[in-house]
C-alpha cells in the first residue's frame, strides 16, 4: 500500500517535469517577434507556467 502510494506521487511528479519541461521548451524557442506579437515577457510567461504546474 505505502509503496503504490510512493509510485503513483513520483509518476504524477515526473508526469509534472514533462510537462513543465515541454511547455518551458516552447516558450524558450519563441523569438522576440513572436512575444512582441503576444504582448508578453518571457520571465512572466515562465513564471506563470511553474505556477501553474507546481502550485
Amino acid at each position: 500500500m505505502a509503496f503504490d502510494n510512493l509510485f503513483a506521487r513520483a509518476r504524477t511528479s515526473m508526469a509534472k517535469r514533462r510537462h513543465y519541461n515541454r511547455l518551458v521548451a516552447e516558450i524558450e524557442n519563441l523569438t522576440s517577434r513572436d512575444l512582441a506579437d503576444l504582448r508578453a515577457d518571457r520571465s512572466e510567461m515562465l513564471y506563470q507556467v511553474h505556477r501553474q504546474i507546481y502550485g
